[in-house]
């Protein structure tokens, strides 16, 4: 009974979701307060009958309650009750559910903390993003069901899909739809805006910790998603570009582009019919991903459906919510003001600049997405476009981008100096150029472009530091007058500068492991040895062992540096009984930042086995630097000024004294 319950909830909440998209809309047209407040009821009402009904498909997944078919299809009575959580998202119809969920909680945060937002503008919004909600409650309800019963039940159920049994789908669906989600607010704020016809420095005040919000969740989210490939799927590597991986990546590059371009709108009020287009663009590419993933036209492990009733269906969605938010954006975007005017060299233009180049390597990499999908319909014809095509036209996209970023933070809103700069930057470029022919000889060589990739990354981490050196007058001031500077600037300040070394962390680590690493495949029987990373890896022999619902035979390898056992580590094939499916779970080992990765392939017929060894020089810092940038943006995101109303101008002092730093952002 309680499964039919949380079906039925789902139906009202689409009910509710009918008429917050209807009735607000009415009272902003005639500034009827009853009607707009069904917003905020609504929003809540909405929310809860959502994560009710969540709720109710999370217990029969916990309970293994097998009468209903997504638990039979996606779990079985032995799997650890982590991964009975996990599997509830470990499915088509289950991760949709986790979407709406994560729609409809944006709604109510919204609908709780937007108090300060304009009556008519909240209820615009909120009603957007019911329009959503309808959209996708009813994809839910007429081709992915949850709630569907088996009779009879079954008394055990299919297991979930091995390579989803792990910790890290846990984590990064979650994360990585807060991500995708998050940027419906954005989307949702630019149609309201839109249908207003007012956008203004206090809409970019109102869109910006959204913006935060979900561009740092999606960080976290694909970051996990690739450590999660990384470890799990025993192939040592980080990105493949798949077309699932790159569904994730578009909307974060333009995420990135319109949170910079929200910051030149909020300050200087230029860039609104931009920043406009990329709050509508941002979303659309989310939306493109969901179809990529959901209606089969992809062949990936992180694909769920295979069926097209769906795709079209999702496909419907993205013509009605891209298309229709563009045609209003064409619509209204003459009779917008341009905004304000600014010098190129300007923090303003090297904000664009930023722009420019995120949102021509976002086209890129949805060119290289799209292009053989494209080709195989018209013709036939099948084609890949793999790693080669994109590191060669990304990577020469972004490596002026880092050597720009740096320069942002120290040049003046409207017109900048330039060679004050140079002369604040030269320093660092020094310093970064000479540690990085250091660790070019400490790592014995390598091409020699390594050095330029490898002076990039500490660039952009001394380049943040410097910024926030120069702000705080040190070594120019009295040590005191120093740390008070230091102290008081804004949170945004800092965590600008944590997200642009965080940056460089992983420009560091991607270039170390690509040019540095190095790989050893091998036969090997019990009591062979060889060397990786300058560490000699014993293997002992192979155990068999069981687990809650699988068999696996493992392999026992002892570490030794200069003879002397450091470490020991397993690693494993598994089968998983109720699938009969395969799996293999890598050894890693972590020295410092580098990692020692050892992979067991197949047996051979005297006795060895295959093993994959790789040495990752400095491979965490991929990672650790998406924590940072991360991190950056929950620094940003507490500053009390991304959490007010619209900005006030200041009245000019009579005798303005002259700073010794511009304000930081």
């Amino acid at each position: 009974m309680i499964i039919e319950i949380g079906h039925y909830a789902l139906v009202l909440a689409l009910a509710t979701a009918l008429i917050l998209s209807i009735v607000p809309v009415i009272g902003a047209r005639r500034h009827d307060r009853a009607m707009m407040d069904v917003a905020t009821i609504g929003s809540l009402a909405m929310f809860s009958l959502v994560a009710f009904s969540f709720g109710v498909l999370t217990y029969a997944h916990v309970v293994s309650d097998f009468s209903v078919e997504n638990v039979w299809e996606n779990s079985h009575s032995l799997v650890p009750l982590l991964y009975k959580y996990s599997g509830v998202w470990g499915n088509h119809e289950g991760s949709m559910m986790l979407w709406l969920l994560i729609l409809t909680l944006f709604s109510a945060l919204v609908a709780v903390f937007g108090r300060n937002l304009p009556e008519t503008l909240k209820a615009n919004v909120l009603s957007v993003q019911a329009w959503i909600s309808v959209a996708f409650t009813l994809f839910i309800l007429l081709t992915s069901n949850p709630f569907l019963r088996l009779d009879p039940a079954p008394a055990e159920g299919r297991d979930l899909n091995p390579v989803l049994q792990d910790v890290g789908l846990a984590i990064h669906p979650p994360l990585l739809y807060l991500g995708y989600v998050g940027f419906s607010v954005c989307f949702s704020f630019a149609v309201a805006a839109l249908l207003e016809g007012r956008i203004d420095a206090a809409w970019a005040r109102w869109v910006r910790p959204w913006t935060l919000a979900a561009w740092t969740f999606l960080t976290l989210g694909i970051a996990m998603g690739s450590y999660w490939a990384y470890y799990e799927l025993g192939w040592g590597g980080w990105w493949f570009w798949d077309p699932v991986e790159n569904a994730s990546f578009m909307p974060w590059l333009a995420g990135t582009a319109l949170l910079h371009s929200a910051l030149v709108m909020e300050k200087r009020e230029a860039l609104k019919i931009w920043t406009v287009l990329l709050a509508i663009l941002t979303f659309s590419l989310s939306l493109m991903g969901t179809f990529l993933v959901r209606s089969g036209v992809l062949t990936s492990v992180h694909a769920f459906a295979s069926d097209p009733s769906r795709g079209v269906f999702i496909l419907c969605i993205l013509l009605i919510f891209i298309g229709g938010a563009l045609s209003l954006f064409a619509f209204r975007a003459p009779r917008l003001a341009a905004g304000g005017l600014f010098a190129p060299i300007s923090r303003e233009g090297a904000l664009v600049v930023n722009n420019l180049i995120l949102t021509v390597a976002c086209g890129t990499v949805l060119t290289g997405t799209l292009y053989p999908l494209l080709l195989e319909t018209l013709t036939g014809d099948k084609i890949s476009v793999g790693p080669p095509f994109f590191n060669l036209t990304f990577g020469l996209l972004m490596a002026p981008l880092v050597v720009i970023v740096p320069f942002g933070p120290m040049l003046a809103w409207k017109r900048g100096d330039l060679l004050g700069a140079l002369q604040r930057l030269y320093v660092v470029a020094g310093l970064a150029f000479l540690a990085a022919v250091i660790f070019f000889y400490i790592e014995h060589g390598g091409p020699v472009l390594s050095v330029l990739g490898l002076a990039a990354g500490l660039f952009l981490i001394l380049g943040a530091v410097a910024d926030l050196w120069y702000r705080a007058g040190i070594g120019k001031v009295a040590g005191r007058l120093a740390w008070r500077r230091l102290s008081g600037l804004p949170r945004s300040a800092f965590g600008t500068a944590l997200a642009h070394a965080g940056l460089g962390v992983t420009v560091l680590g991607i270039v170390a492991v690509t040019t540095f690493q190095s790989e050893h495949v091998i036969e090997m029987k019990p009591g062979e040895v060889t060397e990786a990373g300058g560490y000699s890896l014993h293997f002992d022999g192979m155990q068999p062992g069981t687990g809650p619902n699988y068999t696996e035979d493992r392999g026992h390898f002892t570490i030794r540096r200069a003879g002397v056992a450091v470490a020991d580590t397993w690693s494993a094939k598994r089968l998983y009984t109720a699938r009969q499916m395969p799996t293999t779970e890598a050894g890693i080992l972590t020295f410092g930042l580098s990692q020692l990765y050892v992979s067991l392939g197949d047996a051979t017929k005297d006795g060895g086995i295959v093993v994959r060894i790789w040495w990752k020089p400095f491979i965490l810092c991929i990672w650790g630097g998406a924590v940072f940038m991360a991190f950056g943006g929950l620094v940003s995101l507490s500053d009390r000024r991304l959490r007010v109303g619209a900005p006030r101008r200041k009245a000019k002092p009579a005798k303005p004294a002259a700073p010794a730093m511009e304000p930081a952002e």
